[in-house]
Formats: structure tokens, C-alpha cells, sequence
């Protein structure tokens, strides 16, 4: 399925490291810019310490967030801002000029024809997607899948960047990473190399370690986060109803912050989710069951895709949403160190409501 990468070709995965990234330029400006434009370096240098490297980044936050910044005041900030919207864009472009910026759009292969046929050619970057499903249903493996094809060079399905992984339940196996390299054809020592693994263990925690990413990928070209999973940090947290609508909102600011490293750096970002009963789900539906984290999380992800155990080692991808492509599923009979080798299965109804 995949062509085996020849011998002289492995150094491809240091490509990332010296490859002529100009197309990249294009895509966010340094904060450093703004010296040039006026800006106090002192105050560049505050931007830069609160997680903010590229003037995209702080396009993104609101004058309130940046005001909380120690040593910037609200005239300083207006000014910031103001330097800024003269080198970034964030204003109307036509419709032409939004189809010409999703020709940067990268997707990345996750090792199945019939997978990507289903997604439309891979994981989007610049996209959220998410996968959830009970335990054992593939969303980890897949998951260890993607650190790998991400690297593979573009003329190859792949991404040619680097990884990084936001561990939350402690499913994250480096030995399972190796097997999956070698049927890609691929040097594990290398791979691992290119992979930056952190284990978060509370919801706070984890949020730092996204802020964290900002400073890597505006120096290094990343092209996959992996956050597994999303929500579990939050279920363990927040407890009881009492907390719920902090929850909610502490969830949204980390769902917002995925979204804006996505379109920032041009990455993909998939993150898995786990399911909750759903007692509402129907008398004709066997185990009725639903993502996890409410309208919040159903918003914030672009594809979400159901994950589901079939006949004994079957497991079945359904995509669920997307705006644009068609609901269809894949049904997988591989092993448990294979890179899914998925096959068209069928349309199906769908027997969740999208909006829980």
C-alpha cells in the first residue's frame, strides 16, 4: 500500500530539521516583527513569556487577556495590536483568495487507502479532529499510526514534520511506535526522535503544556498534535453538577486553544474523546452511547469520527461530522501492531444526535 522508503532516503526524516521551509513563511509572522514596527523588544519579550510567538497568535487574543499580561497596559496593548493588523491580514478576503489559502492544507495519510478515501485524503491540518469511542475501539492506535505517516516526506502522503503528544491517560507506548516505523519502512530511532511526548495529569497542567507548544512550533515545523484523550483530565477535576458549568468552560478555553494552533501553525490536531451512556439514545438502539463533553466539545471539533468495536477483531470508523464530507464507515480487521488497514463497509443511519 505504502512504498517502502529506500535506504539512502531514510535521512528524509532530518529533512524536517533542514529542509527549505519558505512555503512556511507564509503562514504566520514572527512576533518579532513587531520591533520593527515600533514595539518595545521589552515587550515582545513579555508577549513571548505568556506563549505568544507569532502576530497570528495575537490576533487571537482579546484585549482583556492581553492586558493581564504583567507589564502591559491597556495603551501599550492598543499599540500592539495596532503594529500588528499591519502585518497580519485578519480582515474580508474574497472566497477565491480562502480557496488559494486551502491549497496549504496538508493531509496526512493514516496508512489506509480506504480511510482516506473516506476523509477525503487524511487528517486536515489546520482542522480539530476528533475520535471517540469506548476503550479498545482504535482511537490510541491510530493515534500511534499518525506519529509516524506524519513524518513521511509530502510526495508520500505524509506530513514531513514533527509530533507532538499530549498523553493524558497514560496510553502512550514508544515500543508500539517502533513496528509501526518498520512497516513504513522507516528508521524507529528517527521517528521517536522527531516525537515530543508529554504526560499531563490535571486539566491545568495540560493547558500549560499547549501554551508550551507555542514557543516549538513557531522554530521547529510541526505538523501533528495528538491530545489522548481530551476530556479525561476534566471528568477526574470537575465533579457533581455544581461544577459542571465550570467544567464546560474551563474545556472550551482548551478547545479554543487547539483551534487557534491549528490554524496558527498549520497543524493537524487529533485528539480522542471518550463515550458516556446515553439512557435517551432509543429503545432500538442495543448500548445507546454519546461523546463525552457536551454541545462544547461538538463545536469545537471539525470531524469527528465514531469509533466502535464490530465481530471479534473488527473495528469500525464511522465519520460522524464534518462539513465536508459524506457520513460513511470503514471496517478494519487488522492486528494489534498493524497501521489499519480499513475497507469501505457501508452508509449508515446515523443513531446519534450530533448536537449532544
Amino acid at each position: 500500500m505504502i512504498g517502502t522508503l529506500k535506504a539512502e532516503e531514510a535521512s528524509q526524516l532530518q529533512l524536517v530539521e533542514r529542509e527549505d521551509v519558505d512555503d512556511e513563511d507564509d503562514l504566520f509572522e514572527a512576533i518579532d516583527k513587531l520591533i520593527s514596527a515600533g514595539i518595545n523588544a521589552g515587550d515582545v519579550k513579555k508577549l513571548q513569556d505568556a506563549g505568544i510567538y507569532t502576530c497570528n497568535g495575537l490576533m487571537m487574543h482579546t484585549k482583556k487577556n492581553l492586558t493581564g499580561i504583567k507589564g502591559l497596559s491597556e495603551a501599550k496593548v492598543d499599540k500592539i495590536c495596532e503594529a500588528a493588523e499591519k502585518i497580519v491580514n485578519f480582515g474580508y478576503i474574497t472566497g477565491s483568495d480562502a480557496l488559494l489559502k486551502r491549497k496549504s492544507v496538508i493531509r496526512i495519510t493514516t496508512g489506509s487507502q480506504a480511510l482516506d478515501e473516506l476523509l477525503g485524503g487524511g487528517i486536515e491540518t489546520s482542522a480539530i479532529t476528533e475520535a471517540f469511542g469506548e476503550f479498545r475501539s482504535g482511537k490510541t492506535q491510530l493515534a500511534h499510526t499518525l506519529c509516524v505517516s506524519t513524518q513521511l516526506p509530502t510526495n508520500m502522503r505524509g506530513g514531513n514534520g514533527k509530533v507532538a503528544y499530549i498523553d493524558t491517560e497514560g496510553t502512550f507506548r514508544p515500543d508500539r511506535v517502533i513496528p509501526i516505523a518498520e512497516r513504513f519502512g522507516m528508521d524507529p530511532g528517527a521517528v521517536l526522535d522527531n516525537i515530543v511526548y508529554a504526560r499531563a495529569y490535571t486539566y491545568e497542567h495540560q493547558y500549560n503544556l499547549l501554551l508550551g507548544l507555542a514557543a516549538k512550533m513557531s522554530e521547529e515545523p510541526f505538523r501533528l498534535l495528538i491530545v489522548d484523550s481530551v476530556i479525561a483530565l476534566f471528568r477526574v477535576d470537575f465533579t457533581g453538577r455544581g461544577e459542571l458549568a465550570e467544567r464546560q468552560q474551563k474545556l472550551a478555553q482548551m478547545l479554543s486553544r487547539l483551534t487557534k494552533i491549528a490554524e496558527e501553525f498549520n497543524v493537524a490536531v487529533y485528539m480522542t474523546n471518550q463515550v458516556i451512556a446515553d439512557p435517551g439514545g432509543g429503545v432500538f438502539i442495543s448500548d445507546p452511547k454519546k461523546p463525552a463533553g457536551g454541545h462544547v466539545l461538538a463545536h469545537a471539533a471539525t470531524i469527528r469520527l465514531m469509533f466502535r468495536k464490530g465481530k471479534g477483531e473488527q473495528r469500525v470508523c464511522k465519520v460522524f461530522d464534518a462539513p465536508n464530507l459524506p457520513e460513511a464507515e470503514a471496517i478494519s480487521f487488522d492486528g494489534y501492531y498493524s497501521y489499519f488497514s480499513f475497507r469501505p463497509f457501508l452508509i449508515a443511519s446515523n443513531h446519534l444526535n450530533p448536537d449532544l
